[in-house]
């Protein structure tokens, strides 16, 4: 390792961090329990550190520069770290007990989440953890929850929001369906082909058709409000479905459909409440989410 490299202080990256992520420096001030001049300080350092501009005003906001959301995404990581080692140096991720409640929908809950609280259980044996496996958006400022995962970023300002994964989601269909109805090659193809609907099906048509299908009712042969429940009937050749690319990648015998298609972003936000910053037990968990979902 290059130690001459690493020349810059954690508390002027752990400034840049809080400022980033709550958006102004009067936000990171309070959350870090430091003053606005200070804070302002310690960013302004680390430009001068690495030579680089990392903000730029617009109005009264700051915003990221093209260099500050590079750098991001690495001090995120250090952010984590920084975290977990404090706890693992003074024993207490092994001594943290209680519960926690963690929403999100039943696909995440399904096929994302086991791996990660397997992780956590050798991390913090000591917790318990409630899965509120709902496809509904929960009200974390009322405590239904104590952290979400959400594909849209919340605008209440009294929640903490972390961007943790960009992904995708694309049409797929299992090998036996498209072996016993044709491999599409052109939207056109898909004009008559049996789709299968999350909830009401009216926003995922007007969402495809905007891709370059020309999809109405009459292809969405079954509908569920559950995503596990249509990933099955996917599975099992009733129908084209929507799938995020890492389920998909899973699961064997699909495919996906017309590659050529536009993708459908799929961004993955962790959402908790401000006791991140006074509960460990939410800490920890919190932290492992974002490292899972970043590896």
């Amino acid at each position: 390792m290059n130690w001459q490299a690493v020349s810059f202080d954690w508390n002027h990256v752990r400034a840049f961090l809080a400022t980033a992520e709550e958006g102004s420096l009067s936000a990171a001030a309070r959350v870090l329990a430091q003053t606005q001049p200070t804070l302002g300080r310690q960013v302004a350092a680390l430009e001068e550190k690495l030579g680089v501009v990392l903000f730029e005003r617009v109005g009264r906001s700051l915003s990221l520069t093209q260099s500050g959301l590079e750098l991001l995404e690495h001090v995120r990581a250090m952010g984590d770290a920084a975290s977990r080692i404090s706890l693992t140096a003074s024993g207490q991720s092994q001594t943290i007990e209680g519960n926690v409640r963690l929403t999100a929908s039943d696909a995440m809950s399904a096929y994302f989440l086991p791996p990660v609280l397997k992780k956590l259980r050798q991390v913090a044996p000591g917790l318990t953890v409630e899965i509120v496996a709902s496809n509904t958006v929960r009200d974390l400022q009322q405590r239904e929850a104590d952290i979400a995962i959400r594909h849209i970023r919340p605008e209440q300002p009294d929640l903490i929001a972390k961007l943790v994964r960009e992904t995708t989601a694309h049409l797929y269909a299992s090998t036996k369906f498209l072996d016993e109805q044709g491999r599409p090659s052109s939207a056109d193809d898909l004009k008559n082909v049996v789709f299968i609907g999350f909830e009401t099906s009216d926003r995922l048509i007007s969402g495809l058709n905007e891709l370059g299908l020309s999809l109405t009712n009459e292809n969405f042969k079954l509908v569920s409000n559950s995503g596990v429940a249509t990933w099955e009937m996917v599975k099992h050749g009733l129908g084209i479905g929507v799938m995020v690319r890492e389920v998909a990648e899973m699961t064997p015998d699909t495919e996906l459909v017309l590659p050529d298609l536009v993708p459908i972003p799929v961004p993955i936000w962790l959402v908790t409440h401000r006791e991140l910053h006074t509960s460990r037990r939410i800490r920890l968990v919190f932290d492992l989410l974002a490292d899972a979902f970043r590896n």
